[in-house]
């Protein structure tokens, strides 16, 4: 049975620690339970990358045989300036790696469609298209079932994985042509974090979208803003939109960058140094992750128009204490 890692290996290790050798310093956010891993050792689940929904169960591997090699070396031209479309894809293609089959992704990506079906079902209701329910039920409607928690809607958090495997070009394209800030870090005391959901949301100007910060190693991390304009159709992995620029972080700004990598992080925080702040730091901010928000909104005609998006929230379940 493989293993397979939801954060790639090549990733995890940039945030090696000199006084551990082959090894990083992470922290579990529900407890503050402090350990020292190897990459291999985490950010992994059994079959993780298999999913029964795509022709090919493993596709996802054939993907990521093209990104995680080239991986490393991209780093180094984005420190350098020297981005060519080689780097774009690579980066671009662990993005989307993490935003389709990462289980944060597959959590949020689960919101939107449960909310599709809950939608379907209201109106099926009130055109009364649906039987009502058992008398050990009360013959409620299957609305007010799902209103009052009765009856829960629950979605295979494959079936989204496998609607992003089947989307990974396409993403890549998108990420890829979007602009990129490319935001170094030479602040010893102050490097970036990263987790087991490197893709951590900030608020953009538009509601309807959000931009990514990525923590790409301790020295690096890049900021991607959306573009409403570019035609999501048409794949184009030559990037012909792509546009970056480089511009170094105050300190204030380092730490909301690494304030929204720990609350958009699923369970686990790494970090190469262990400063004195950071357990503090990320006690502070354990209680928040990635939540999928959906609107609804009536249409003219009598319809339902439904508005998806994320939002860095409070978690709802309450946290263990510290150990």
């Amino acid at each position: 049975m493989a293993l397979d890692h939801y954060v790639s290996q090549v990733h995890l290790r940039q945030f090696y620690s000199q006084a551990l050798g082959n090894r990083l310093y992470a922290i579990r956010k529900t407890d503050m339970k402090a350990f020292t891993p190897r990459s291999e050792d985490v950010c992994r689940i059994p079959e993780g990358s298999t999913n029964a929904y795509v022709q090919d169960p493993r596709a996802i591997e054939e993907f990521l045989r093209t990104i995680e090699p080239k991986y490393t070396n991209a780093l180094d031209k984005l420190r350098t300036g020297a981005v060519d479309q080689e780097c774009v894809y690579a980066i671009a293609g662990f993005v989307s790696y993490v935003s389709a089959c990462s289980p944060a992704a597959m959590r949020l990506q689960s919101g939107p469609l449960r909310s599709q079906v809950e939608t379907v079902a209201a109106m099926m209701d009130a055109r009364g298209a649906l039987p009502p329910s058992p008398p050990q039920l009360g013959g409620a409607s299957l609305t007010d079932l799902i209103r009052k928690g009765t009856i829960e809607i629950a979605i295979d958090p494959k079936y989204p994985q496998a609607i992003g495997i089947q989307a990974i070009v396409g993403m890549t394209s998108m990420f890829g042509n979007f602009t990129w800030e490319v935001l170094p870090n030479d602040e010893e005391d102050r490097h970036f974090f990263t987790s087991d959901f490197p893709v951590a949301i900030e608020r953009a100007g538009d509601p309807r979208l959000v931009n990514r910060i990525i923590p790409l190693a301790p020295d690096l991390a890049l900021r991607i803003r959306p573009d409403l304009s570019f035609d999501r159709n048409q794949a184009d992995l030559s990037f012909k939109r792509f546009r970056y620029q480089r511009r170094r972080p105050s300190r204030n700004e380092l730490a909301e960058l690494n304030r929204l990598i720990v609350r958009c992080a699923e369970e686990l925080v790494f970090y190469r140094d262990d400063h004195p702040w950071v357990q503090r730091f990320v006690s502070k901010n354990r209680a928040y992750r990635v939540e999928p928000h959906t609107d609804t909104i009536p249409t003219p005609t009598g319809g339902t128009f439904l508005l998806s998006t994320y939002r860095v929230a409070a978690r709802r379940a309450p946290l263990a204490p510290k150990s």
